[in-house]
């Protein structure tokens, strides 16, 4: 995804694509602090019916991600380059069960 550019990095940029509907899966980091920066993204994902996940590290994520830096929320967008692996990663991510 992040040599396609299909990745939105960032609670402003994520924040704002889910407003305007945009369709991807979103991951979130744990160890993000304080959580207020980013503690709306699950609920409007939940309006929206948009799956998210959770890992450990904002420094993983970021890696994972293309980047050099940590980041706390990406969402990644599909795309016909990867749209099988991604349709695999979203059946893991729904079967998921939800946070408490």
């Amino acid at each position: 995804a992040a040599k396609q550019k299909q990745i939105r990095r960032g609670v402003k940029e994520v924040q704002k694509f889910i407003n305007k509907g945009e369709k991807g899966i979103t991951v979130l980091a744990g160890d993000t602090l304080p959580i207020d920066v980013y503690c709306h993204i699950p609920i409007m994902c939940e309006d929206r019916s948009l799956p998210y996940a959770y890992v450990p590290s904002k420094s993983d994520l970021g890696a994972a991600a293309g980047s050099k830096r940590p980041t706390c929320v990406i969402m990644i967008k599909p795309h016909e380059e990867y749209q099988e692996t991604y349709d695999e990663c979203l059946e893991e991510v729904e079967a998921l069960p939800l946070p408490l």
